[in-house]
């Protein structure tokens, strides 16, 4: 498929009625692992990952480049459309954008870590036009960290954050919104309400509602963030507690790489 192409595969698996269930990726061998699983129609990364693969706490400690390589590996090793967790832009998320375009990415998570909303609905139109610019309807996913940051302030009062910030990058052209946090079904309902069917996005974390559920309420998408990779090293930090013990491989290993 073409940039082009990929970039409305992507809206269209957003729009559609089926909620689209991205397992997140860090490198070119878990996004080869998940794009060849039956099933798998788009592919996302986590910056989270990848900062951890390379030895890098989460938060843009990772130089831009690093980042950005990596991205590029995940992209050619897949003609799956491909978005990536480009954390709150890098301090100019219009380039950033413009940049992961250059390598193929047709879709993005920008956090807003609740800098003031008119700062943050600019980056937000910085990134819609950043996509114009290179000739694709992006795939923004603005995201808003109002529940990430909430700390100790009223339930009630979040969720009102929540919403007066989706719907301010709704307007500003993103077409859907994340709001990662462990979220009840009320609230889940009180979001897409506020900005519409299928566009609101989520991320699954233990104990969160399940994805048929999310998709019965008119969510448009569940990811996973780090914790697809924090299953892989469960299961390694397992057989390393194996090994020591005497024993093995588990039964049913397989050779994927």
């Amino acid at each position: 498929m073409t940039i082009e192409e990929k970039s409305a595969a992507l809206l269209k698996l957003h729009e559609g009625d089926a909620i689209l269930s991205v397992v997140n990726v860090w490198d070119a061998i878990s996004a080869k692992v998940v794009a060849e699983t039956p099933g798998t129609t788009a592919l996302a990364t986590a910056s989270h990952s990848i900062s951890a693969t390379l030895g890098y706490p989460d938060g843009e400690v990772i130089p831009f480049e690093e980042h950005l390589l990596m991205i590029r590996r995940i992209v050619a090793t897949t003609d799956l459309p491909v978005t990536a967790d480009l954390e709150a832009g890098y301090g100019d998320a219009g380039e950033a954008v413009r940049r992961a375009i250059g390598v193929g990415v047709v879709g993005a998570n920008i956090e807003d870590q609740m800098k003031p909303i008119a700062e943050a609905t600019r980056a937000v139109e910085a990134v819609m036009n950043a996509g114009d610019k290179e000739g694709i309807r992006f795939v923004l996913n603005a995201r808003t960290d109002a529940f990430l940051r909430a700390g100790e302030r009223d339930p009630s009062a979040v969720l009102d954050d929540a919403i007066e910030r989706g719907q301010a990058y709704l307007s500003a052209g993103a077409p859907v919104v994340f709001v990662p946090g462990k979220l009840n079904e009320d609230q889940v309902r009180a979001l897409v309400d506020a900005f519409g069917p299928r566009k609101l996005t989520m991320i699954g974390v233990p104990g969160s509602l399940s994805r048929d559920r999310l998709q019965e309420l008119g969510v448009a998408r569940v990811s996973y963030g780090p914790w697809s990779q924090r299953v892989a090293l469960t299961a390694l930090q397992d057989l390393t507690v194996a090994v020591a013990a005497g024993g093995g491989l588990p039964e049913g290993a397989k050779p994927l790489n």
